[in-house]
């Protein structure tokens, strides 16, 4: 399994806020770049984000579904990616001082991408994970609650 932690410069309702916006999904997931559908209920359980993958023109489009949410702390997710196969990510949040420690894991749980050695795989998802995080962390620095201007 492969582990990616990251210090951001926002709280955890910032960062909450940042993963509970599904059409962001695809600024921030390394891979994801066309989300065509996010389900009205996301990011709670069983809800969905139906997107892309790839570089056009092999795009593969699939989806990735909620199995579990507790907001503020815990976002887990089945991605799928068919040919390729699924895979499980998790993001924990938890408060740092001022900010928020984002610990991100995944591992293929399904299809050829399992079949793959983990200390091949492991490494390669390690590499996209901590991208991911960078973005995640501007997306969230940049999303604190704006005060009602009415």
């Amino acid at each position: 399994m492969a582990e990616v932690t990251r210090r951001m410069d926002a709280r955890p309702e910032d960062v909450d806020r940042a993963l509970a916006d599904g059409w962001v999904f695809g600024l921030w997931v390394v891979g994801a770049v066309h989300i065509r559908e996010v389900s009205p209920d996301w990011p709670h359980p069983g809800a969905y984000i139906r997107h892309s993958v790839g570089a056009w023109p092999t795009m593969i489009e699939d989806r990735t579904e909620v199995e579990r949410y507790e907001p503020r702390r815990v976002l887990q997710l089945l991605a799928h990616a068919w040919p390729l196969g699924a895979a499980r990510v998790r993001l924990e949040l938890e408060p740092d001082r001022d900010g928020t420690l984002v610990r991100m894991h995944e591992d293929a749980v399904s299809g050829p991408g399992q079949w793959v050695p983990a200390p091949l795989r492991t490494p390669l998802l390690q590499w996209r994970n901590t991208e991911s995080l960078a973005r995640l962390a501007a997306i969230a620095r940049g999303r604190p609650e704006k005060p009602d201007p009415g």
